[in-house]
């Protein structure tokens, strides 16, 4: 599978995630809480495969992961779910980008 096929699948993917662990949560505008977590964690899975930065898929993952959910943590003050979220799920995207993703 190319890298940008996969990049898309895995943006789809990590941002549906984010949202179905929302859906039983209430906030004052659901709507747009919702939908950035979508766009977080979409461009997240879909920048992933993308990122050529000399280290494993895994780390790079790790790495991208970490550095996405930084700012929606800090926003929200909920710093221990979402960076382990974003670290998790981008650790889950680099190992599974390593193992479907075409070559660079």
């Amino acid at each position: 599978m190319t890298r940008l096929t996969f990049a898309l699948l895995a943006g789809v993917a990590f941002g549906a995630f984010a949202v179905a662990t929302m859906i039983p949560m209430s906030f004052p505008d659901k709507r747009a809480a919702v939908s950035a977590a979508f766009i977080n964690r979409f461009a997240t899975g879909f920048l992933i495969p993308l990122v050529a930065l000399g280290i494993p898929e895994w780390q790079t993952g790790l790495v991208v992961g970490i550095l996405l959910s930084l700012p929606p943590a800090i926003i929200t003050r909920a710093y221990v779910p979402i960076l382990t979220i974003g670290a998790v799920g981008g650790l889950v995207v680099g190992l599974l980008t390593s193992r479907f993703a075409a070559a660079m």
